[in-house]
């Protein structure tokens, strides 16, 4: 089995939809082993932990934050605190594994929102055919329990806490204890036990009642009395069902009425009012900003051809303007032009040739302009410009008061309406009279139902006494037969009871010697003293671990630093995976605790790398530190490397490629 992808949707304090793939491969051909996620406490590494347990496990899973919570207030507590309560969480785990033989992949998804429907999420499985194969859903538990049974999860699923725990306790935790059972398939012994001892007790309850069973007679009496009471309560049924149909019609009737004579709009009469109040405001408001617009320049509006009548004269006396200028200033030129020929040695027959010759000159070029209509306008420049500044705003100021007058005849169709409706509602005592009338026509209702659901669950119930009685009868005759039977499953029980004991001690000794063996071994390749343990010895009841030296003196687990217990604690659950038979992915939440420099450089060099042939780390900056995560890349045991990054002025975590370092 292998973890490829993990996503998460507004679960915990991860925001938004985020992904963490988690395949181990690096290509086709190669692969490193451990994925590494390093995160600050409180930054969301255990919420990574809960959430691969929660996406295979569901209600069944034992996360570490769900503690006593029911299971909708855990899924509940798991929504994150920044989104809308109406958004979906998510959580998706997408995971391979070999199944007759050939690669499969499941995408498990569960999904939830703030308070959900009957406490429970929704559980969705994608196949490869990316359908949703409904038959897997249903029967998801019982096909998560052959592939990563809940029992060992733990196992392949731990933290540090557990390891500490593990470590400082004489005897293991529960969780350890239950993996334990479930690998020594002491689970299935005692469930067979229990089993026949609640077979024994139903049996040794059915030849008691056996001696005390009524005559014939009387069961054929007692059906007699129960078939006459049936067929006079199914009377009852009907006639109560046709009493509610009638007083449902009246109830129609009643709200019918109702609506008809104004009562719903009476009941709205404060709304409508205030709706109309409202209305008459916001034309007030656009009535005054029209007052607004007659203040200014709107009402030469009324006159646009004096304007552009005024307009066209100020251009042409301005052009007009222009060309007067223009001629003096020619005139003067060529008066000058004249001065100085006179000056020169030029005859006076060719000046006066000159002279006439600019004098014609002029008056060819402004002849046009001697027919213009002499001024009467006068304007100057400023007030050309302020006329024509006057004519572009008048057009805004046109579409305005056109987009006010529109609003103002909306508004006051929309206040019509209001009067119209509110012209309608029923009269204050009129109106009481329809509410009374519907409401006692409601009781009514609610009355004759509840009756006949009495009636029609009392019908109910008859049927069930009768059909037992029916069977009663029809078992009389076979009674002594389920008898003997029963006195002799009694009888056998006992036997399988005390063959199943035998068989219990003998499976627990088998296995129990073989992992004895694994955690030594384990424990010998974690530890740098080879000499401290020669032989483990795991007790039978409690599970204990017992440490021998090479002289078959016990080994006080005192005298073990915790450092050492601590890789004690990691080499008893890894022996107890490797017992299991299953290759599964392993999963650590703070790995390294309180182990010093020694000990933790052979976790990091022998246990990370070899614990599964995918292993999830969990980690702070100071427990795989910029010395270890080095190592562990020298080793091209890492696949991938993320970082979660809380930010703690929003209290989000994101996942980020890359490590601390």
């Amino acid at each position: 089995m292998i973890f490829l992808e993990l996503v998460l949707q507004n679960f915990g304090p991860y925001s938004g939809k985020q992904v963490i793939n988690l395949n181990p491969k690096i290509d086709e051909e190669s692969s490193h082993p451990i994925i590494l996620l390093g995160g600050m406490n409180g930054g969301g590494k255990t919420t990574l932990m809960d959430a691969i347990r929660l996406a295979l496990y569901g209600p069944r899973a034992q996360c570490s934050t769900r503690g006593n919570l029911s299971y909708s207030d855990f899924l509940n507590q798991c929504v994150n605190n920044k989104i809308d309560p109406v958004a979906d969480t998510r959580i998706e785990l997408l995971f391979e594994h070999i199944e007759n033989d050939r690669p499969i992949k499941y995408r498990v998804v569960r999904s939830w929102t703030k308070n959900p429907k009957d406490g429970k999420d929704t559980l969705g499985i994608l196949g490869d055919s990316d359908t949703w194969p409904d038959a897997l859903v249903n029967i998801w538990d019982e096909y998560i329990e052959n592939l990563l049974p809940l029992g060992i999860s733990n196992l392949f699923l731990f933290d540090g806490e557990q390891v500490k725990e593990l470590a400082e306790q004489e005897t293991p935790p529960p969780v350890v204890v239950d993996a334990i059972r479930g690998l020594l398939g002491l689970e299935l012994a005692d469930r067979l036990a229990v089993d026949l001892d609640i077979l024994v007790n139903r049996k040794l309850k059915e030849v008691g009642n056996s001696k005390d069973l009524a005559n014939l007679e009387e069961i054929e009496t007692r059906l007699t009395q129960q078939q006459e009471d049936y067929q006079t309560t199914e009377e009852k049924v009907e006639i109560l069902k046709n009493q509610v149909e009638e007083l449902e019609q009246k109830q129609q009737e009643a709200f019918d009425k109702f609506i008809s004579e104004g009562g719903k709009i009476a009941a709205e009469r404060n709304q409508l009012e205030l709706q109309q109040d409202t209305k008459t405001a916001e034309i007030e408001q656009v009535r005054q900003s029209m007052c607004e617009l007659a203040a200014d320049v709107l009402p030469l509006a009324l006159i646009p051809n004096l304007l552009t009548q005024a307009q066209a004269q100020g251009e042409k006396e301005f052009r007009h303007q222009q060309i007067q200028l223009s001629k003096d200033l020619l005139i003067e030129r060529d008066q000058r032009l004249l001065t100085w020929l006179n000056q020169v040695e030029i005859s006076p027959i060719q000046v006066e040739k000159i002279q006439s010759f600019l004098i014609q000159d002029v008056d060819n070029l402004y002849a046009k302009t001697n027919q213009i209509e002499a001024p009467w306008l006068l304007a100057d420049d400023e007030t050309l410009s302020q006329l024509d500044n006057l004519i572009y705003h008048l057009q805004n100021y046109k579409l305005s008061a056109k987009e006010k007058l529109a609003i103002l005849k909306n508004k006051e169709e929309e206040i019509h309406t209001l009067e119209r409706q509110v012209q309608t509602a029923a009269a204050p005592e009129d109106y009481t009279k329809l509410r009374q009338a519907l409401e006692s026509a409601q009781n009514q209702v609610v009355e004759a139902k509840a009756n006949y659901e009495t009636i029609r669950r009392r019908l109910t119930e008859l049927e069930t006494i009768i059909a037992k009685s029916k069977r009663e009868l029809s078992d009389y005759t076979v009674e002594n037969i389920k008898h003997k039977n029963s006195e002799h499953i009694i009888t056998s029980a006992a036997k399988v009871q005390n063959t199943l004991k035998i068989f219990r001690e003998k499976l627990t000794l088998r296995k129990l010697n073989k992992l004895e063996e694994e955690v030594k071994n384990c424990f010998l390749y974690l530890l740098h003293k080879s000499d401290l343990v020669h032989r483990i010895t795991i007790d039978t009841k409690t599970f204990s671990l017992l440490l021998y030296d090479l002289n078959g003196k016990p080994v006080p687990k005192h005298r073990l630093s915790a450092g050492e217990k601590q890789l004690l604690a990691i080499a008893f659950l890894w022996g107890l995976a490797k017992v299991s038979g299953h290759r599964l992915p392993v999963a650590i939440d703070t790995p390294l605790g309180r182990l010093d420099s020694s000990h933790r450089s052979n976790l990091v060099e022998r246990y990370f790398p070899s614990a599964s042939h995918q292993v999830i780390l969990l980690s702070t900056d100071t427990e795989i530190g910029k010395k270890e995560v080095e190592k562990l890349r020298e080793n091209e045991a890492i696949a991938r490397e993320y970082l979660l990054k809380y930010d703690s002025s929003t209290r989000q975590t994101t996942i980020q490629p890359g490590y601390f370092w």
